[in-house]
């Protein structure tokens, strides 16, 4: 257990992650005032979701009393069904006195107020968070067959492309900071021609592309065993990285100020909206703002969680400010088409910015050390989604040798093929992420309150001290309808995008 304090810092560190660094380049493409109003309409309609996860994760919780309450007094009724008609027989029960039954009736009155506060807090404990029910046992506990399909063919899918970005990114950054030590990391680098996948290193006939694919192929062979293992005990990796990750996004926000104020007013000349990056701001920054397959192993740990909505609130708010701080002296500090599609990288280029030699190298292995870490976490969550899904035998074979296969090879490829992060983060984030952020968890809490509501009465639905501030039905279709719009937007771009 942790304070809410704790909570909310976990909860930020979940939700910024590999989303935030690609994000200067979609905020470059879309145009700032576009930037803004869009980043601030997806993580309303995120927190809106996320609440919608933490009631349904309640009625998870009081789904699960509710049937232990019914095994236990099946269990008992039929224990004891010999034994009470014995009982009855042997000492039947004695006759109330007129002066007793006067007493009863008298004291009637007097314990109904406290028999309304037992009440009360019995349907206050009942959706208490006490059990971490990941989505996946949500969605088999609301979801009928087809929901369930569905459901792990959206997060197999998301997770999948999640590995594509981190087997790509991790590469992609050492290639350039390889391409860089060739280069002796000197001030000589002509940012106004930056270098290109096809050109030549070290004077062989190695393209700067096949030095991606060699690391890709390192890196492959390091984490890949990973998958066919448990990976467990993870807290001081997790430390580690979360220490990394505050460092360098406040060097690169700090480094961006100092130059945009030393230039005044820095190179970057975004345009105020450009509808054709939309498209891959929405997927950017929905995978920005993802953190509801998560979320229930995060608050069930909470010690006190009378105001998780406030509290989900406030770190809502701090990470889009967040965002627009990052997205905003990104996009005035360097020159549109200059922003990489991995914003550590332009640190590591320009001179312009820092030439401090050792902060440059730390910039350019931020993404090695972080995005390395959870690699392997993220192939063991695909793995065992596989496994949930087609529910295979207990094969040795299949079980330790097969499903690890298909779950690290098809990212592994995707690799292969393209490093276009952008693309990539955004195709992910559109498409299985918006399933994922949005349809999901608006299908999980309308079937959880069906199935509350059925049980235990709307009155008492009502008193779920952990009930989305967004009750109404009507949100539940606003978020739907939302994401349905937002596909067909995105859909019907990229269909007129094709050569």
């Amino acid at each position: 257990m942790y304070s809410p304090a704790v909570g909310v810092v976990y909860i930020f560190n979940l939700i910024v992650g590999t989303g935030a660094l690609t994000l200067p380049k979609a905020m470059a493409s879309a145009g700032w005032l576009v930037s803004l109003i869009l980043l601030t309409l997806l993580g309303f309609v995120s927190y809106i979701t996320t609440t919608f996860m933490v009631e349904s994760l309640s009625i998870a919780n009081a789904c699960i009393r509710r049937n232990k309450r019914e095994n236990l007094s099946e269990d008992s009724v039929a224990a004891s069904d010999t034994d009470s008609d014995t009982n009855r027989s042997i000492n039947p029960p004695p006759p109330i006195d007129p002066t007793e039954r006067s007493a009863l009736l008298d004291s009637a009155s007097s314990s109904y107020t406290s028999r309304r506060s037992s009440i009360n807090s019995n349907t206050t404990s009942m959706f208490s968070i006490t059990r971490a029910v990941e989505m996946g046992q949500m969605a088999d506990m609301f979801f009928n067959k087809i929901g369930r399909i569905l459901f792990y063919v959206c997060i197999i899918v998301y997770l999948y492309g999640d590995l594509a970005i981190y087997a790509a990114a991790v590469p992609k950054s050492m290639r350039d900071i390889v391409w860089c030590v060739y280069g002796n990391m000197s001030c000589s680098t002509n940012d106004s021609n930056p270098p290109q996948d096809g050109d030549i290193c070290w004077g062989t006939t190695i393209t700067r592309n096949n030095v991606y694919q060699i690391f890709l192929a390192l890196f492959t062979i390091v984490l890949g065993p990973f998958t066919y293992f448990s990976v467990q005990k993870t807290k001081y990796l997790q430390i580690f990285t979360t220490v990394l990750r505050w460092l360098a996004f406040l060097s690169m926000i700090t480094l961006a100020i100092i130059h945009i104020s030393t230039t005044r007013g820095g190179e970057g000349h975004p345009p105020v909206a450009n509808i054709s990056g939309v498209p891959n701001l929405f997927g950017v920054s929905v995978y920005s703002f993802m953190c509801q397959h998560s979320l229930p192993s995060l608050v069930t740990p909470i010690r006190n969680k009378r105001r998780l909505p406030y509290l989900l609130g406030a770190d809502y708010i701090l990470i889009l400010l967040f965002y627009m701080l990052l997205g905003m002296t990104a996009i005035y500090c360097f020159q549109s088409d200059v922003i990489k599609d991995i914003y550590t990288l332009n640190f590591q280029d320009s001179c312009d910015v820092t030439n401090i030699i050792v902060l440059r190298y730390f910039l350019g292995l931020f993404p090695v050390f972080t995005l390395s870490s959870n690699f392997p976490i993220i192939a063991v969550t695909l793995r065992n989604n596989l496994k949930a899904l087609f529910k295979p035998s207990s094969s040795f074979w299949v079980n330790r040798i097969l499903f690890p296969t298909i779950a690290i090879v098809p990212p592994i490829i995707v690799a292969f093929i393209t490093n276009n992060l952008t693309t990539l983060v955004g195709i992910t984030g559109s498409y299985a992420g918006a399933g994922v952020q949005y349809v999901i968890p608006a299908c999980l809490v309308l079937l959880a309150r069906q199935e509350a509501t059925q049980y235990h009465g709307s009155a008492v639905v009502r008193k779920n001290r952990h009930r989305s501030p967004f009750s109404r039905r009507l949100w539940v279709i606003m978020v739907l309808a939302w994401a349905a719009v937002c596909l067909v937007f995105v859909t019907v771009n990229h269909i007129l995008s094709l050569p």
